[in-house]
């Protein structure tokens, strides 16, 4: 009885660590972590939450951007999104064809939202193309 209840321990056990390795593998937290590491795009989002703050990665660059609902066409939608960066000294060599980039893949998902990005990358923005 004992070894019988010994095996089913030790298959409980076996499915619990099979689970957490999926759960760990499936992490966004730890996929945005390995995509900044190796200079990759990728955006954590949750579009049916709109609560849910998006968070993104490109050229080694972690952005996150808070999202606002409003009334477009008879439905609430995204209307605006604000994006800020969380460390700005990662920002050397971004050029203005980085942040349209960045816009493209964001308005792709939300069609009706308006970008507004905060210092100091809008500063890149107002500043006269050469």
């Amino acid at each position: 009885m004992i070894v019988i209840l010994f095996r089913i321990l030790i298959l409980i056990a076996i499915a619990f660590l099979i689970y957490t390795w999926i759960e760990y593998t499936r992490n966004p937290e730890r996929q945005l972590k390995i995509a900044k590491q190796s200079n990759h795009f990728y955006m954590v989002d949750e579009a049916n939450n709109s609560k849910k703050n998006l968070k993104l990665v490109y050229k080694g660059c972690v952005f996150e951007g808070e999202k606002y609902i409003g009334v477009v066409d008879d439905s609430f939608e995204v209307v605006d999104i604000d994006i800020s960066i969380r460390d700005p000294f990662d920002l050397k060599g971004f050029t203005r064809e980085d942040l349209y980039f960045l816009e493209n893949e964001i308005l792709i998902r939300y069609p009706h939202a308006k970008i507004k990005w905060k210092h100091p990358i809008n500063e890149i923005l107002i500043t006269k193309m050469e």
